[in-house]
């Protein structure tokens, strides 16, 4: 497996030609925080080696953008993305639509990957290998302001979460903050055997603090509806975080058992729904 830190060999990869950037954009096996950061890193490779704003578009529209994921990239991100000068106009706004479909509907999803694994194409919509992971996300303002947050894991991610493991979702926001999501293999501290937590922290910045209603769900068998399996109200401030230590109520034996409810095609969907309230 590729281990590749842009933060910590960023000096080196800069000075990496072309060829070889896209050697490395092309792995699967690619380690990084996000895709948002591998944006970042085209970005600043780009400016360095082609100044020109002409040859620049031309070598992301014809050869680096290709290996940028955007179905992978946060929303707060790809609106960025759309209002960059360094891609040509018309390719950001197709490759933001195209992102955001395939983040909202399953079936263009299905349609995407099986396309491209036929074509033999870039691999714009397969997942990497990334250390914060991807969720998709729903802002409403009003009559609160609300996010529901959907995070999916594969059976085999929570596996390796035994004895003592966590896995982090991408970040994202609730009036103006940074929250995050966090699944855990724990002891539950009353029966005494590990089991599967799930838990909210809000990023660490500065002295905020605000209060919170919240209520995580997943979705089980046999109706494969997301069911309510807790909910509370918490005031946060920078760096904590709030959650349930035994999120299904059964051991974890039984939660990764070949007879367990919470997966579902071998995928645990999770939702967390957070309201602030004025």
């Amino acid at each position: 497996m590729i281990l590749f830190l842009f933060s910590r060999f960023q000096e080196e990869v800069l000075n990496l030609p072309l060829a070889g950037i896209e050697a490395v954009l092309s792995s699967d096996d690619l380690q990084v925080a996000s895709e948002d950061a591998v944006y970042d890193f085209v970005l600043k490779w780009a400016r360095i080696h082609y100044p020109k704003l002409e040859d620049r578009r031309g070598i992301l529209g014809s050869r680096l953008g290709r290996l940028i994921r955007f179905p992978y990239m946060t929303c707060r991100k790809l609106k960025k993305v759309l209002s960059c000068n360094d891609f040509d106009p018309d390719l950001t706004t197709k490759v933001v639509l195209e992102a955001l479909f395939f983040k909202a509907e399953t079936p263009y999803r299905q349609r995407s990957l099986t396309a491209e694994e036929a074509s033999g194409s870039h691999r714009r919509f397969v997942e990497r290998a990334y250390k914060y992971r991807p969720v998709k996300v729903v802002e409403f303002e009003v009559p609160h302001q609300q996010c529901i947050v959907y995070l999916d894991l594969k059976r085999e991610e929570c596996g390796h979460l035994f004895p003592s493991g966590r896995v982090y979702s991408q970040a994202f926001h609730l009036g103006g903050q940074g929250f995050f999501l966090s699944a855990h293999c724990n002891m539950d501290q009353q029966s005494s055997f590990h089991c599967f937590g799930l838990f909210l922290g809000m990023q660490e910045k500065g002295s905020v603090s605000f209060a919170v209603e919240y209520e995580f769900a997943a979705r089980s068998k046999p109706s494969d509806d997301y069911v309510s399996k807790y909910k509370g109200n918490y005031t946060f401030t920078g760096g904590k975080a709030v959650g349930y230590r035994n999120l299904f109520g059964i051991p974890w034996t039984t939660f990764m058992g070949d007879e367990s409810p919470c997966f579902i095609n071998g995928i645990l969907h999770l939702r967390a729904e957070l309201t602030i309230r004025s």
